[in-house]
């Protein structure tokens, strides 16, 4: 069975317009901005001016049905009404069927987004699952004022494409019983650092590897 073609992904995203007026095709509006990010636009105005330059070779190409593509105002319009979790998920089935075989790693990872931030608005934090070896993003979620990273992985493990054969790797303040048990959940496997401050766990993992009958003694200190 052939991998799923991004456009045809592109394809199922519900369109939020209304059917009168509507200029453009969704899918090649999304792969005209697809293809427009790739090459380093990083604005409305850029990602519509880059159609512009590139005429209706890329035009039709791309699946518009005139020779025009979008200008700044209808991209905007669009993107304000777009189902943002339906595209992640379009994105997400995109990738997975490029990686049938499942993903070797996957990392959680919060950031702040870059230019995000006005005056006392404070960024937008989200916290995502990347896969390193696809340089893509499986999925993402918002962490807003009245949650933390913990909870929102949590939130971010259920959503993610299943995990089986994948170690999934994250900081300390992942290291949670209910975290562990989402990802084993998934199918996947885990390695946290266990800092200092987290004692019990320290023991505990000490005892496994101490007394554990299926696995090596910790090594003793050499005499001096």
């Amino acid at each position: 069975m052939s991998a799923l073609s991004l456009m045809d992904a592109l394809a199922a995203i519900p369109d939020p317009r209304d059917a009168r007026g509507k200029r453009h095709p969704l899918a090649a509006i999304l792969g005209l901005t697809v293809v427009a990010v790739l090459s380093g636009m990083k604005s409305l105005e850029a990602i519509a001016q880059f159609g512009r330059d590139h005429g209706p070779g890329l035009a039709f190409a791309l699946g518009f049905r005139r020779a025009q593509t979008p200008v700044k105002s209808r991209l905007s319009t669009l993107f304000r009404r777009i189902d943002v979790a339906a595209v992640e998920a379009a994105l997400t089935r995109w990738l997975a069927g490029r990686h049938a075989a499942g993903w070797a790693v996957v990392t959680l990872d919060g950031k702040t987004l870059r230019g995000s931030a006005a005056g006392d608005v404070p960024g937008v934090h989200l916290l995502a699952a990347y896969a390193p070896h696809a340089a893509a993003v499986l999925g993402q979620v918002r962490v807003d004022a009245k949650t933390n990273e913990h909870k929102a992985a949590l939130r971010l493990l259920g959503i993610l494409p299943p995990l089986t054969g994948a170690v999934v790797t994250a900081d300390a303040m992942f290291t949670h019983r209910d975290v562990c048990a989402a990802i084993r959940g998934r199918g996947g496997e885990y390695l946290l650092p266990v800092k200092d401050n987290q004692a019990t766990v320290q023991a505990d993992i000490r005892t496994a590897l101490e007394e554990g009958a299926d696995v090596s003694p910790l090594p003793t200190a050499a005499a001096a």
